[in-house]
């Protein structure tokens, strides 16, 4: 399975506008795929903020769910995908 990293930065001033639309997109995607997103701010960097989203099933579903909700979030979103390499 796969987990996505999803990061970008925020400017502080849009952070209460922005903690709603990140808890619809997490509700839109956990009621579609059963994946519930956390959403964590970089401790050294207060501007920098990511979503994450573990054992992702069907990636291409989940990514263009993903591109479709995320569409009015405003952000410029890097989105970085990893696999597990446990035994």
């Amino acid at each position: 399975m796969t987990s996505y990293y999803v990061y970008y930065r925020v400017d502080a001033t849009r952070l209460p506008a922005l903690r709603r639309d990140i808890e619809r997109l997490f509700g839109a995607i956990e009621g579609a795929t059963g994946v519930r997103g956390r959403w964590m701010r970089r401790r050294d960097e207060p501007a920098t903020y990511m979503e994450v989203y573990e054992n992702v099933a069907d990636e291409q579903a989940f990514e263009a769910l993903l591109e479709r909700e995320a569409a009015g979030l405003a952000l410029q979103r890097h989105v970085e995908r990893f696999v597990c390499v446990c035994a």
